[in-house]
């Protein structure tokens, strides 16, 4: 089973990967980029029996190692 996980910061946390690629794109003519947000994707192949079993574990993966939750939110899909 695969699950997909993408951590984000939190709305008020500030990205400056995303800031600077903002930049970036303007200064290469983009002018009507209205802002730029970085995240990490992380698909995760899994041995698990199906997909309630393996949200579980990816919301234990993103509790002990893959987010911060004091400046990341995150979102699990799972893929199958």
């Amino acid at each position: 089973m695969r699950v997909q996980v993408e951590v984000r910061l939190k709305k008020g946390v500030t990205d400056p990967e995303g800031d600077n690629v903002h930049k970036a794109l303007k200064l290469l003519g983009f002018s009507g980029v209205r802002g730029v947000h970085s995240a990490k994707r992380f698909l995760i192949d899994l041995d698990a029996k199906d997909g309630k079993a393996a949200r579980r574990a990816a919301e234990e993966m993103c509790r002990k190692l893959l987010a911060n939750p004091v400046i990341h939110d995150y979102e699990i899909s799972v893929v199958r």
